[in-house]
């Protein structure tokens, strides 16, 4: 922001808070810690010498264009089509109000309802809501909704097993959510090629849920999570975290039996900036529609049988 300060004004602006001089202004401040003379400032330069400057300390940062980074958990460097920020920028979408009150217009709810279709088609479920905090929230989340909905049936009731192979960051927000509401977290063993152990998968039968990711956080894709819904039966929620771009050639959790379906929405068109901002994707099936977490968009008919998006089940 260019500053252009007028001294004239000083006095001017001194009078209007009733004082006489800047030493009254500052008088606060005991003398002790405050600074005589002027401050040890290079001599000013123009905007352009400025941005020349800044330029050349970026040029020391070592990028992802440059190197592999294996830090992100999860979170990668995709290619993202100028359209996208072209889109996301318009006016009708960047907008620090939040797009939930009863007011939101049709446009941002069909955009919403549009984005929950394609999420659906693309996991394999019915129901997707407009979206989470992240990943590891979308897990968590999904975890405590298993537990409503199976908790009070389960023959192992409030226990869930998570995966060994979860990234360790998605452990820590999981445990986080549910250490103070009395579920039991419990780890589910991998044989040493990384695929599930299905005699400890089998272990986990009437429990609230077993969560599991596709692929794991060492990029092995396991075949065999294919017949882990058949191992724990219907009495226990199948949970998986996905990574939301393999989907394109991966067949979709839901088909072979996920009764939840979370993941990471950043590679869909948001660059890691230093882990954010991003979001999480949440799907399910019907039975879990009243214990999701986050809004919906429905389609419905107006009062004059016209077409007309609005927030649904916004009670439940």
């Amino acid at each position: 922001m260019d500053q252009l300060p007028n001294l004239g004004r000083e006095q001017e602006m001194l009078e209007s808070m009733g004082m006489k001089s800047i030493d009254e202004l500052f008088s606060n401040i005991p003398e002790a810690i405050r600074r005589n003379g002027p401050l040890p400032l290079r001599e000013p330069q123009t905007e352009e010498e400025i941005w020349a400057d800044a330029q050349r300390l970026l040029n020391t940062n070592v990028n992802l264009d440059q190197r592999p980074s294996f830090l992100a958990a999860g979170l990668a460097r995709n290619y993202v089509p100028s359209m996208v920020s072209m889109l996301a920028t318009r006016g009708e979408f960047l907008t620090s109000y939040t797009p939930y009150q009863p007011e939101v217009s049709q446009g941002m709810l069909q955009a919403m309802w549009e984005f929950q279709t394609m999420i659906s088609e693309l996991v394999g479920l019915p129901v997707a809501n407009v979206s989470m905090y992240d990943s590891s929230t979308a897990a968590a989340e999904a975890i405590t909704c298993a537990v409503r909905v199976h908790g009070r049936k389960a023959s192992q009731q409030s226990i869930v097993y998570v995966s060994m192979f979860v990234p360790p960051h998605r452990l820590e927000v999981i445990r986080n959510y549910t250490q103070g509401s009395g579920i039991e977290i419990r780890m589910l063993e991998h044989l040493r090629d990384g695929h599930i152990d299905m005699e400890s998968a089998a272990s986990a039968a009437g429990c609230c849920a077993v969560y599991v990711e596709q692929p794991s956080a060492f990029g092995i894709l396991d075949p065999g999570l294919m017949q882990l819904k058949g191992v724990i039966g219907d009495e226990t929620a199948l949970i998986v975290g996905v990574d939301a771009v393999s989907l394109g050639i991966v067949e979709p959790p839901g088909n072979w039996g996920a009764d939840i379906v979370v993941g990471e929405g950043q590679p869909f068109g948001i660059g890691p900036t230093a882990g954010g901002p991003i979001y999480g994707i949440f799907a399910c099936g019907q039975n879990y529609t009243r214990q999701m977490p986050g809004r919906i968009v429905g389609l419905t008919r107006d009062v004059d049988g016209k077409r007309a998006f609005t927030l649904t089940l916004s009670t439940r």
